[in-house]
C-alpha cells in the first residue's frame, strides 16, 4: 500500500485526537487538508494565516510526534494558507507571495521547520483566556437560570433564554435580543443561556464578548493588518453573545464587520445572542441592515421587577447566603425600591453588613436607617409609576383616567406629558413607556415627545404645566 500524503495525515489525525480535547480537535484540526506529500515534508492547507500561527503557538509539540511517528526524524511540515474571501466571493483570497513567485498560484506555501519561534507570529487580537488548547467562554457560572428568578417583568426573555439554551441556532429566536435598563439582568440572562448551553452541548464554541471589547480588538487586527484573520475567527463560533451592542452606535468599521460575521454565523445555523439598554427601534447611529437583522429573531425586553417579584428576588438572595430575615423586612425593603435588582440586591447586603459589624438586631428601623441612607446615595432613576402618578395628581384626575383611550384635550394633554417625562427621566424605551401608559406603541410615544416641544415653545400654559410638574419630579 503506498504512502499518501492523505494517509500519513489520517494517522497524524488519530493520534492527535487521542491526546487533544474534542472541542480544541474539532475547531483546530478538523478544518484542515492534506494536499501532497514530497522529500518527506507533508503539505498542509489550512483556512487563514491565523490558523498557521495558532498551530504553530499551541499544536507545535504534537504535530512533531505525530509526524515523526509517520515519517522519521527528518520530516517537515509545509503549511499552504488558502482563506476563502469572507463577504462572499467564491474566488480564494490571495495572500500577497514574493513577485518572482507570482503566477497563478492561489496561495502561499509557508515552509516552517518545527518549532520555529518567529516573533511576529502572535495572535492578531489577544483574547483574555483563549488558553489550555480551547477557546473559553468568558461565561460567568454564578450567572445561571436557576437564580434568574422569573416574575411578569422578565417571563418572556426568560422563557425565550431557555428556548434558545435547549436548542440554539434550531428556534426562530435566533438572534436573542434582550434589552431593558440598567440593573434588571440582561448580562445574568446572556451569561446564564451560556452556561446552559455549554452544560448540554460541551463540543459547541460559546464565547461572551462585551461589544467593547470586540470594537477594541477589531481596531487592533486593522492595526495589525489581520481583519480577515479577525473575522475568521469569531466565524468558527457556534454561540457568540454580545453584552452592550449599543456600543457599537456610530462606529461603522466595528458595525461593517460585525454585519459579516453576523450573515456567516446566521446563515450557518450559529446562535447569535445580543443585550443592550435599548430596542432596536430606539438605537441611534446603528446601521439599517443591522438594525434589521436584530429585527429578525426575538427582541425581549426586562422591565423593572413588580413587587411580588422583588420579594422573591430578595428571599432567594438570602437563602443562597444563607442568612434569615423576617418578612415584614424583606417586604419593606422591596417596598421602598423598585429600580432595579441590582439597586435591592445592594440594600439587602448593606443591611446585613451593618448588622453584622455593628452586633445590631436586623429591625425594621436598622432597615429604614438603611434604606434611606441608600437611596439617598444612589443616582435613582424616577419610575414611570411615579411619573404617571405626579402628573395625575397636578391634572386632578385618576392614573386609570390618565391611561384611558379617551380623546378629551385635557387628559390627552396629560398623557403626553406623562410619555414626555418618562422619555426624558428613565432610560426606558419607547415601546415600554407606551405599554405603560396606556398600552400605547412607540410611535405615540414619539408624537407625544414631539407635540409637547412644539407646545412648550408656543403656548405659555402649556409651558406652565411643564415647569410645575419638572419642579414636582425632582428628586
Amino acid at each position: 500500500m503506498s504512502v499518501t500524503a492523505q494517509s500519513v495525515w489520517h494517522n497524524c489525525l488519530e493520534f492527535i485526537k487521542d491526546n487533544i480535547q474534542p472541542q480544541a480537535y474539532k475547531t483546530w484540526f478538523e478544518p484542515i487538508k492534506a494536499v501532497k506529500l514530497a522529500d518527506n515534508a507533508l503539505s498542509i492547507q489550512v483556512p487563514s494565516k491565523f490558523f498557521y500561527e495558532w498551530l504553530e503557538e499551541h499544536y507545535v509539540k504534537i504535530l512533531k510526534v505525530s509526524l515523526t511517528k509517520e515519517l522519521g526524524e527528518t520530516a517537515k511540515l509545509v503549511y499552504i494558507i488558502k482563506m476563502e474571501n469572507t463577504y462572499g466571493n467564491k474566488q480564494p483570497f490571495t495572500e500577497r507571495i514574493p513577485s518572482s513567485n507570482r503566477s497563478a498560484v492561489k496561495s502561499q506555501e509557508v515552509d516552517v521547520p518545527f518549532g520555529n519561534k518567529n516573533p511576529e507570529l502572535r495572535n492578531p487580537f489577544v483574547i483574555p483566556g483563549i488558553r489550555n488548547l480551547q477557546i473559553e467562554s468568558q461565561l460567568n457560572p454564578n450567572y445561571s437560570f436557576e437564580n434568574f428568578l422569573e416574575g411578569d417583568s422578565n417571563r418572556l426573555a426568560r422563557s425565550a433564554g431557555l428556548a434558545v439554551a435547549s436548542k440554539p441556532g434550531g428556534t426562530s429566536f435566533n438572534p436573542l435580543l434582550i434589552f431593558g435598563g440598567v440593573g434588571l439582568g440582561k448580562t445574568h440572562l446572556a451569561h446564564a443561556i451560556g452556561v446552559d448551553i455549554k452544560d448540554k452541548y460541551p463540543e459547541k464554541t460559546v464565547l461572551y464578548i462585551s461589544a467593547e471589547k470586540f470594537t477594541q480588538q477589531y481596531i487592533d487586527a486593522v492595526k495589525k493588518n489581520n481583519r480577515n484573520d479577525f473575522i475568521h475567527f469569531y466565524q468558527i463560533i457556534d454561540v457568540l453573545i454580545i453584552d452592550d451592542v449599543q456600543f457599537l452606535s456610530g462606529k461603522t468599521g466595528t458595525q461593517d464587520v460585525f454585519f459579516h460575521i453576523f450573515n456567516h454565523l446566521h446563515q450557518n445555523g450559529k446562535q447569535v445572542i445580543l443585550t443592550s439598554d435599548k430596542a432596536p427601534v430606539d438605537m441611534q447611529d446603528i446601521e439599517q441592515r443591522l438594525l434589521s437583522r436584530f429585527k429578525w429573531g426575538l427582541s425581549a425586553e426586562l422591565q423593572n421587577p413588580d413587587f411580588e417579584t422583588r420579594v422573591s428576588i430578595l428571599k432567594n438572595k438570602l437563602y443562597r447566603d444563607g442568612v434569615e430575615m423576617p418578612d415584614d423586612i424583606i417586604e419593606y425593603v422591596a417596598k421602598n425600591i423598585k429600580s432595579n435588582v441590582r439597586e435591592l440586591e445592594g440594600a439587602i447586603i448593606s443591611l446585613i453588613a451593618q448588622s453584622s459589624f455593628n452586633k445590631k438586631e436586623i429591625t425594621i428601623d436598622l432597615a429604614k436607617q438603611i434604606v434611606e441612607k441608600f437611596v439617598k446615595n444612589t443616582k435613582r432613576e424616577v419610575s414611570i409609576d411615579y411619573i404617571q402618578k405626579t402628573v395625575s395628581d397636578y391634572f386632578q384626575m385618576d392614573i386609570s383616567t390618565l391611561q384611558s383611550k379617551t380623546r378629551k384635550r385635557h387628559i390627552v394633554q396629560a398623557r403626553q406629558l406623562a410619555m414626555f417625562f418618562a422619555k426624558k427621566l428613565t432610560k426606558a424605551s419607547l415601546a415600554s413607556i407606551g405599554s405603560q401608559i396606556g398600552q400605547r406603541d412607540h410611535a405615540t410615544v414619539l408624537h407625544a415627545c414631539k407635540t409637547v416641544d412644539n407646545l412648550s415653545s408656543t403656548d405659555k400654559q402649556f409651558k406652565k404645566y411643564v415647569d410645575d410638574i419638572t419642579k414636582k419630579l425632582s428628586i
